[in-house]
């Protein structure tokens, strides 16, 4: 069937706008937690509620895309996001924010239902393209979401956030059920075969190797997002919070200017750039460890991080969706319950290791978090080399 540029532009907004709803708290925990009255020990918990929410999502949502209509799915999560946007929005005590946040990031998988939707309905020479466009967003929201919620939270309060993406969601929700195509499932597979079916894809070699990229991918990616604003704060910058979300601004030049890995995967390159990117992974490290003499020298690495994070994501979601056709909504579910453990324990471990070895200490341990990756990149290649490959040749088309 193919997707159209503007419908494609929707996917990316959709998943950009859901996955903000789990990261906009961040840059204004200081707020709600003055407000709330909880204790600054307690304010991780805030972060937390969203992302144990949206793991369990991954498990018990996602797979239901293999099962319904996709655009209805989609609509429906949209709109529960929305309600607990709102909640959070409304919030008097820190317990009604709590709801609101785990309501909020167990349905904002709607962000993998939408990209399993892109993937169902791309053509196999397109899906590379596709899944790079529609992915990009997620970044956009991970990243965007620091600078716009620290933004609105200066002039209208912390709480404006949340009514903004409340209204958002409720929009896209519309939108969806106007402009998208039906989204039809021919078999008839139970819930309890989708979630069979699920729990059998980590008895598979492709599966679990790409899941083992992405769960040290995102751990590199999450020690630098969790613990850059550490050696920034500190001498001899010293920025303030502002400041340092504009560096989101620089990760997503990059992870928007890795979109053409999707291009690459269509022609038969998504081990290859797997493997380049993760290298540049690691090398991004140098740069990103000099925090304490050059700005200059962070912002090249966080650009050249954020580009080899998404040209890996993406190659590693268009490898599962070709191999996996008919269950996209599963076989990625699964696949990001590596990112969301390997994004904790980046998370975790970077301001621990912080505390001891200051920047450096982080630094070596997201280069080994990629070095990680790259070995289990290359045990993997002789897996990949035996999948069929899907290759765009200007006068016989797709073969």
């Amino acid at each position: 069937m193919g997707l159209t540029v503007g419908r494609r532009t929707l996917l990316a907004v959709i998943c950009a706008v859901a996955v903000a709803s789990i990261y906009a708290t961040q840059p204004v925990l200081a707020r709600i937690g003055s407000e709330l009255g909880v204790p600054a020990a307690r304010l991780g918990w805030i972060v937390a509620a969203g992302q144990l929410g949206y793991l369990a999502g991954l498990a018990v949502l996602v797979p239901l895309g293999d099962l319904m209509d996709r655009r209805k799915l989609m609509a429906g999560h949209l709109l529960l996001t929305g309600v607990g946007a709102a909640l959070a929005a409304t919030a008097a005590q820190a317990w009604m924010l709590l709801a609101g946040l785990v309501i909020a990031g167990l349905f904002a998988v709607v962000v993998q239902t939408t990209v399993a939707y892109a993937a169902a309905l791309s053509t196999p020479g397109e899906r590379g393209r596709n899944l790079g466009v529609v992915t990009s967003g997620v970044v956009v929201g991970i990243l965007g979401a620091r600078v716009a919620a620290g933004a609105l939270a200066a002039v209208w309060g912390w709480r404006s956030v949340y009514v903004a993406l409340a209204v958002l969601l409720v929009t896209l929700a519309c939108l969806v059920l106007r402009t998208l195509p039906p989204d039809t499932r021919s078999d008839h597979a139970t819930y309890r075969q989708v979630l069979t079916s699920l729990g059998g894809l980590f008895r598979e070699r492709l599966f679990v190797s790409r899941g083992l990229i992405a769960f040290f991918l995102f751990a590199s990616f999450g020690t630098l997002w969790s613990g850059l604003a550490l050696p920034l704060a500190a001498e001899p910058w010293q920025l303030s919070t502002a400041q340092i979300g504009l560096f989101g601004l620089a990760g997503l030049t990059g992870a928007l200017g890795a979109a053409r890995a999707g291009r690459w995967a269509d022609a038969g390159f998504a081990s290859a750039v797997t493997g380049g990117a993760l290298a540049l992974l690691a090398v991004s490290w140098l740069a990103i460890g000099q925090a304490s003499w050059s700005l200059w020298l962070v912002i090249i690495g966080v650009v050249v991080l954020d580009f080899a994070v998404q040209a890996v994501h993406v190659s590693n979601q268009h490898l599962l969706t070709m191999t996996h056709p008919h269950r996209t909504s599963s076989v990625i579910g699964g696949y990001m319950i590596f990112y969301s453990l390997g994004s904790a324990l980046g998370a975790t471990t970077t301001t621990t290791v912080f505390a001891g070895a200051g920047w450096t200490g982080s630094s070596i341990l997201g280069a080994a978090f990629a070095a990680c990756a790259l070995v289990a990149w290359a045990s993997s290649r002789r897996v990949v080399s035996k999948l069929p490959q899907v290759v765009h040749n200007p006068t016989k088309g797709y073969i």
